[in-house]
């Protein structure tokens, strides 16, 4: 007969709770993709940083923390400004945990 290991199966999102990291990686998470989508739209409209930012309103030093994976520190305001600078619009919702 076969011997339960409750640690197999259990959920790598369990862990991180468990640790109080869960926040922070999601948060990390998400960003990285909203730095990869915002650099992904600057190189296809052939933008540099510094004209995203002049059409911004704002310095190259903003684009750059923007644009940085790890800087979760980024308002709505700013991403609304990228979004729109780059045709694009933002969509945030709330979802099941």
């Amino acid at each position: 007969m076969k011997s339960h290991n409750p640690q197999i199966g259990s959920a790598f999102d369990d862990y991180l709770a468990a640790e109080d990291l869960l926040i922070e990686a999601n948060e990390i998470a998400i960003k990285r993709v909203i730095a990869w989508q915002l650099q992904q739209e600057i190189t296809s409209k052939q933008m540099t940083k510094t004209s995203v930012a002049k059409a911004m309103g704002t310095s190259r030093a903003a684009v750059d923390r923007l644009l940085d994976p790890t800087n979760t520190s980024v308002t709505l305001n700013t991403l609304g400004k990228a979004a729109s600078v780059l045709g694009k619009r933002i969509k945030i919702e709330l979802v099941e945990s």
